[in-house]
């Protein structure tokens, strides 16, 4: 498969929005909740909620970067630690400037530079945003995370203190304030026009640790310039993945002790 196809395959499985979702209920008190999410500990400085999960997967209540949980935080690539201004291939750190010339995670040859290949599909400690930045014990969260938040516990598009988002309410009662910070990057191929994303305040992307592993119960074609995301847009919730280059929020997860 030729360059254009691919990348044109590609956009249209990222186009494919939330494979398989679930429609969460409708906000009340017309969207406005100001209530304070819970928190049931501390880790490195940095708050946690219980929600009662069965895996004992204890989520942060802001973003990495973020001080309070409506904070949309910061953004990073796929792999990469530290926010920045543009997110594209041109500035991706695993990449010799476009998404066919990767040099990490990468188990295709028609997408590594010069045939690279290291078959490596979760992300290493230290390329993990939320490890990196927060410390040890804490990192992103993977796939069977995320689905175990969404069909273990309630949720609803809510608002707090004005900002848009998806509330997650535990089993136990304890909640969780996930805001819909969308994403920061463009899409362009093969000298094409570059189009901007963004959606903050309509949707909420977040990215999770993997690559090309199956989740939210569908198997995808395995692109390696994609990787997992938690994806909700209002209305619906679930799977999905999208360019490594792109900006997206994480959300950190730890383990019970």
């Amino acid at each position: 498969m030729n360059r254009t196809l691919k990348a044109i395959a590609a956009l249209m499985l990222m186009m494919v929005f939330a494979v398989g979702c679930n429609k969460p209920d409708e906000p009340n008190n017309g969207g406005q909740n100001d209530t304070i999410v819970d928190h049931s500990g501390t880790l490195n400085g940095h708050d946690y909620v219980d929600l009662g999960l069965p895996s004992g997967t204890l989520w942060a209540t802001c973003n990495v970067g973020a001080d309070v949980q409506e904070d949309y935080g910061d953004y990073f690539a796929w792999g990469e630690t530290e926010p920045k201004t543009t997110y594209d291939w041109s500035t991706y750190k695993y990449c010799e400037g476009d998404y066919d010339l990767l040099t990490k995670y990468c188990s295709d040859t028609a997408y590594g530079y010069n045939g690279f290949t290291d078959d490596l599909y979760v992300l290493q400690p230290s390329d993990d945003a939320a490890t990196v930045n927060w410390g040890e014990g804490w990192r992103m969260p993977g796939g069977a995370e995320a689905m175990e938040l969404l069909d273990e516990c309630d949720h609803r598009w809510d608002s707090i203190n004005g900002v848009s988002g998806l509330l997650v309410i535990g089993k136990n009662g304890n909640t969780l304030f996930l805001p819909a910070a969308g994403l920061k990057g463009v899409f362009s191929y093969d000298g094409g026009s570059q189009i901007e994303f963004n959606q903050a305040g309509h949707s909420g992307q977040y990215w999770m640790r993997e690559r090309g592993i199956a989740f939210n119960h569908y198997s995808y074609p395995d692109y390696d310039l994609l990787a997992n995301e938690f994806y909700f847009p209002y209305g619906y919730n679930g799977g999905s993945r999208t360019e490594r280059s792109r900006g997206l929020p994480v959300r950190a997860v730890c383990s019970a002790k």
